[in-house]
C-alpha cells in the first residue's frame, strides 16, 4: 500500500493538470470570442483613388469592411466586395469577390500639387454585438500626389 504522502503527490499533480487544461481552453476561446481576426490585404494608387483587396484569415469567404484614411483623417468607408481574381488564385480567399476601390478627389486632400499625401487602408472589426470595434492596417501606408488635373501619382515612402 502506498503511504499517504505520494498519494498527496499524485492528486495534487492531477489537479495541476486537470487546471492546466481549464486555463487551457479558457484563453483559446477567449482569443476566439475576443480579439479581432487577422486580416490580409493590400492598396495602390490608381489614377482616380486607391484600389486593392481584404480578406479576414478566420473567415476568407466573408466580405471586409474596409476604411480610408488620408494623412490622418477619414475620407471614406466601404467594403471590400469587387471582383479581384488575382486574390483567390492566389489563394488568399475562398472566392474573387474581395477588391475594394475609393475615388479620391482633391476637396478632402487641400494644398498644392506637390504636397505628399499618405493614404492609409484600414480593416474594421465588430465584436460584442456591436459594442467594439477595431481597425488593423492592410498592407503598408501609400504615399501620393495629386496633379493639378486630379490625377493621382504614386510615391515611394523612404523608411
Amino acid at each position: 500500500m502506498k503511504n499517504p504522502s505520494a498519494r498527496l503527490v499524485h492528486l495534487l499533480i492531477g489537479k495541476s493538470i486537470v487546471e492546466t487544461l481549464v486555463v487551457g481552453a479558457l484563453a483559446v476561446f477567449t482569443f476566439i470570442t475576443v480579439l479581432p481576426p487577422f486580416f490580409h490585404g493590400w492598396g495602390e494608387v490608381t489614377s482616380t483613388g486607391i484600389s486593392g483587396w481584404a480578406v479576414n484569415n478566420a473567415s476568407p469567404w466573408e466580405r471586409v469592411d474596409v476604411q480610408l484614411f488620408i494623412d490622418g483623417k477619414f475620407v471614406a468607408h466601404g467594403i471590400a466586395n469587387q471582383p479581384r481574381p488575382d486574390v483567390a488564385t492566389a489563394g488568399w480567399a475562398k472566392d474573387q469577390w474581395h477588391g475594394y476601390s475609393f475615388v479620391v478627389s482633391s476637396r478632402p486632400l487641400g494644398g498644392d500639387e506637390n504636397q505628399l499625401h499618405v493614404a492609409r487602408v484600414y480593416a474594421m472589426h465588430e465584436s460584442g454585438d456591436g459594442s467594439r470595434r477595431s481597425l488593423q492596417l492592410l498592407g503598408e501606408p501609400i504615399a501620393f500626389k495629386m496633379t493639378k488635373d486630379g490625377k493621382l501619382t504614386r510615391l515611394d515612402l523612404v523608411r
